[in-house]
C-alpha cells in the first residue's frame, strides 16, 4: 500500500507531524519503519494550525500559521526542537498536515494514461468541479486503487499551493528542508499491512475526526470532520448521526442533514493526555463510518485501529457510550509495541510519546 506516490523516490528517513495539540518527530533506520528516535513538544491551544474552510485557508490572527508572530515563533521552536531530537546529521523532512488541510477524494476512470505526466492534468481536470479552491493553483498527487470490470479506482488529494507553502516555511525556519508533504491519515495507512481482512481506521484529535476503511490495500471511504467552529466535514463520503441505519436511502438523508447542521457551541468534551475533543462528534462520525461499513460490507468492523492522539483507550470509551452498532470489538493502537527501536522503546509508557502520535510519522517513513 503506498499512499502516496513517491514521485521523487523513496522519502526522507525523518519525519515531522504538525497538529493542533503538538508537533512529533521521529527516525526509521529503513523502510521497515522500526522507529530508532521520537520526540514531542506540546502546543498551547493559541497556535493556530490553517484549516480549508468554505474554499479558502483558514487565517486566524496575523498569519495564516502560528496566529502572530509569538504563536509562529513557538511552532517554529516545536518544530526544530522535536527534529533536532532525532534527526543525527539529516536535514531533508517528510512533512505530515492535518487531514483539514487537504481534500482526499476517491474518483473514478474508464482509464488513465500510464505516465504520470499524461495522468496527473486529466485527474487535475476532474478536480476542477470538485473541489473548493482552484485546482490550477494547487499540488495535486494521485494514486490508481484498483481497477476492476473497466473502472478504474483512484485516490486523489489536493492542498492549495498557498497553503503547502505556509506549512513548508515554518519547517525551512526550523532549519530543515521539506520533501514529501501527505496528509495524517493517509500517511498512517502507509504503514498499514496490507490485509484481507477490512479495517475501520480512527484518526481523532482536538480539532478534527477522520475515519477510514481499507480491504486488501484499498481505500473505500477517507471522511473528515472538521471540529473547528463547527465545520462541515470533507472527504469521499459525507454522512452524519444516530439512529444508525445501514440502508443506502438512509446514508444518503444523513449525508444531507450533516452538511446543513447546527454548529454546536458548546460541545461536551473528554479530556485525555490535554486533548480535548468533542466526543460526541467523534461518535457520530464512527457511527457513520460503522454504517459505511456494513452497507458496503455486509458485516461489521472486526478490527478498529486508532491513530492520532485521542488513543485507542478512550476512542473505545467514546464509542461504547456512543452506542455504534459495531459490536464488542476492540480498538487497537495502529502503531504496536515490535514497531519501536531501542531508541523508542519508552514510547507508550509513562512519560513517554503516547503510541497514538506515531501512527502519522511512522507510515510516512515506510517506504
Amino acid at each position: 500500500m503506498e499512499f502516496l506516490p513517491r514521485t521523487l523516490g523513496t522519502r526522507p528517513r525523518l519525519a515531522c507531524e504538525v497538529r493542533a495539540e503538538g508537533v512529533v518527530a521521529a527516525r526509521a533506520e529503513d523502510a521497515s519503519a522500526v522507529l530508532s528516535a521520537v520526540s514531542q513538544v506540546a502546543l498551547a491551544s493559541g497556535v493556530a494550525i490553517p484549516h480549508l474552510r468554505g474554499g479558502e485557508a483558514a487565517e486566524t490572527g496575523a498569519g495564516a500559521i502560528g496566529n502572530g508572530v509569538i504563536g509562529r515563533g513557538m511552532l517554529v521552536a516545536a518544530i526544530r526542537k522535536v527534529l533536532e531530537d532525532v534527526s543525527q546529521r539529516t536535514r531533508d523532512v517528510t512533512l505530515v498536515v492535518p487531514d483539514a488541510a487537504v481534500r482526499v477524494l476517491l474518483l473514478e476512470f474508464d482509464s488513465l494514461p500510464a505516465k504520470a505526466a499524461e495522468a496527473l492534468p486529466l485527474v487535475r481536470f476532474r478536480l476542477k468541479k470538485l473541489l473548493p479552491f482552484d485546482a490550477d493553483d494547487a499540488a495535486v498527487s494521485y494514486q490508481v486503487m484498483a481497477t476492476s470490470r473497466g473502472v478504474m479506482q483512484v485516490l486523489a488529494v489536493a492542498m492549495p499551493n498557498e497553503l503547502q507553502a505556509e506549512y513548508e516555511a515554518v519547517v525551512r525556519e526550523a532549519g530543515f528542508e521539506p520533501g514529501a508533504v501527505l496528509p495524517s491519515t493517509l500517511a498512517a495507512l502507509a504503514g498499514l499491512e496490507e490485509r484481507e481482512i477490512p479495517t475501520l481506521i480512527v484518526n481523532a484529535g482536538r480539532d478534527g475526526v477522520t475515519t477510514a476503511i481499507v480491504k486488501a490495500g484499498v481505500l473505500l471511504l477517507h471522511r473528515t470532520v472538521d471540529l473547528a467552529d463547527g465545520a462541515a466535514p470533507v472527504g469521499s463520503v459525507a454522512a452524519a448521526m444516530e439512529p444508525v441505519d445501514t440502508s443506502i436511502a438512509a446514508i444518503a438523508a444523513r449525508m444531507a442533514a450533516l452538511e446543513n447542521r447546527v454548529p454546536v457551541r458548546e460541545p461536551e468534551v473528554v479530556v485525555e493526555a490535554s486533548v480535548i475533543a468533542p466526543k460526541n462528534e467523534i461518535g457520530q462520525a464512527v457511527s457513520v463510518a460503522a454504517a459505511y461499513f456494513e452497507d458496503t460490507l455486509q458485516s461489521a468492523p472486526a478490527v478498529v485501529l486508532a491513530a492520532g492522539p485521542l488513543g485507542a483507550e478512550t476512542l473505545t470509551a467514546i464509542i461504547d457510550e456512543a452506542g455504534v452498532g459495531i459490536g464488542p470489538v476492540a480498538v487497537q493502537e495502529m502503531v504496536e509495541r515490535q514497531m519501536l527501536g531501542d531508541g523508542a522503546a519508552s514510547a507508550g509508557s509513562r512519560g513517554g510519546v503516547p503510541l497514538g502520535w506515531l501512527a502519522g510519522v511512522r507510515g510516512a517513513l515506510s517506504n
